[in-house]
């Protein structure tokens, strides 16, 4: 069996481990070498979120959101079963507590139904009731194919198999140049240098940051948002069952506050989405001045404050005020009072902007000054890891012409 020569991984999140893990497992294998800033992988996005396991109901029908979700999904299971890795594919309720929500809600179920999500059944109010015996609304939808997981533990068998076949992560990494050297690129970081002249940007929340160390300009900038969420109490977890969603509001990019039951115990109540001052800024306190200005700098930023200024006000309102969360929650499950939160943890998601104000809605993997860059990769990515690290993996193949008439696994770069 031939071997391809070294790949470079920059970024040791469950983006960067999944393609790393696809090289080692194609049937022409690479040594990928992923390169993690932290002591150890898993750090940042992957181990900040909610561990959902996400269905696919969200998504524009045809977009790879869609199609690698609802694989994802499927994929992920299987993997947890193979591997011991903690998960419950416990369901979740979409509640609709307006009239106005009603119509939203009906296209969620044709969006689910358009990507081919399995386990979708449109419920009243004496059904919800049954799920979730204290939530409240009008209709809801339930989504049996939904699921909780732990990623960070996925991610380290990702990143073990990478290691049982051949490849190497190496920690405490952070990359601090990229240069050309002939063919090779040499990668500069804090533990010394990594070269090949192949390399995949996988770094998340730095991810245009790394691609402008290389000189290219990337079309988009990531803007850094913060989600916040509290814990039930132990005396009041049994308020959720499982996973309790509102609909969605088309017109901002987020999912609104909801609960989610944890995989290793507990209720978290959440996220909001506020914009962080710092790029792994968990707290209402982190404040990097480069960083702060990488976003306030950026034209699109602005516009996109033009349009969801409002909604950005009342996002900052509830990270400041917990009457105003609660009351956010309330609608969901009128039950719950203040003393039943206590304040928990935060993740900070990596939102590409382009310069005209829009959010990038789709994942994008794209071909710039010589290396593959994953310029946008936010949830449902996690859920998405083994289809989309595939996808990575085969572009990156095409890009480098290290699989010369393979068949592709994603459009041309650029346009993935």
């Amino acid at each position: 069996m031939s071997t391809d020569p070294t790949i470079i991984v920059i970024g040791g999140g469950i983006v960067g481990l999944a393609p790393a893990k696809a090289l080692v497992e194609a049937e022409r294998p690479a040594r990928p070498i992923v390169l993690e800033k932290e002591p150890a992988v898993a750090r940042h996005q992957t181990g900040h979120n909610s561990g959902v396991i996400h269905s696919g109901i969200y998504y524009k029908p045809g977009s790879l959101k869609a199609r690698f979700t609802v694989q994802g999904a499927r994929e992920m299971v299987a993997f947890a079963q193979a591997h011991g890795i903690a998960y419950d594919v416990c369901g979740k309720v979409v509640v609709a507590t307006l009239p106005e929500e009603l119509p939203r809600l009906d296209e969620l179920e044709r969006r689910g139904r358009a990507n081919g999500v399995p386990g979708i059944e449109m419920i009243g109010a004496e059904r919800l009731r049954e799920i979730e015996p204290h939530a409240t609304g009008l209709r809801g939808m339930a989504v049996r194919s939904t699921g909780i997981i732990d990623y960070v533990g996925v991610a380290e068998r990702y990143a073990a198999i990478v290691g049982e076949r051949g490849g190497e992560i190496r920690t405490g990494s952070r990359v601090t140049a990229l240069r050309r050297d002939g063919a090779d690129w040499v990668v500069e970081t804090t533990a010394g240098s990594a070269r090949s002249p192949y390399v995949i940007n996988c770094a998340g929340l730095y991810s245009d940051f790394v691609a402008r160390l290389t000189g290219a300009t990337p079309p988009v900038r990531i803007v850094p948002f913060r989600g916040e969420y509290y814990d039930l109490t132990a005396a009041r977890q049994h308020l959720v069952k499982a996973l309790i969603y509102p609909v969605p509001d088309p017109t901002f990019p987020f999912l609104g506050v909801h609960f989610t039951r944890m995989v290793k115990g507990g209720v978290e109540a959440g996220p909001n989405a506020v914009l962080a001052f710092k790029r792994e800024g968990y707290r209402k306190t982190d404040f990097d001045l480069r960083e702060a200005w990488d976003t306030l700098s950026y034209p699109g930023f602005w516009k996109l404050a033009g349009k969801y200024w409002r909604m950005g006000a009342g996002e900052f309102h509830r990270s400041f005020s917990k009457p105003a969360f609660v009351r956010a929650l309330q609608r969901l499950l009128p039950e719950l009072r203040e003393d039943d939160l206590q304040p928990a943890g935060a993740g900070v998601r990596a939102q590409a902007i382009d310069p005209g104000g829009a959010l990038v809605d789709d994942f994008s993997i794209q071909a710039l000054g010589g290396l593959v860059h994953v310029l946008n990769a936010p949830s449902p990515a996690a859920t998405a890891s083994l289809p989309i690290g595939r996808a990575i993996a085969e572009e990156a193949r095409r890009h480098f012409g290290l699989a010369p008439g393979a068949q592709q696994a994603t459009r041309r770069a650029g346009e993935v």
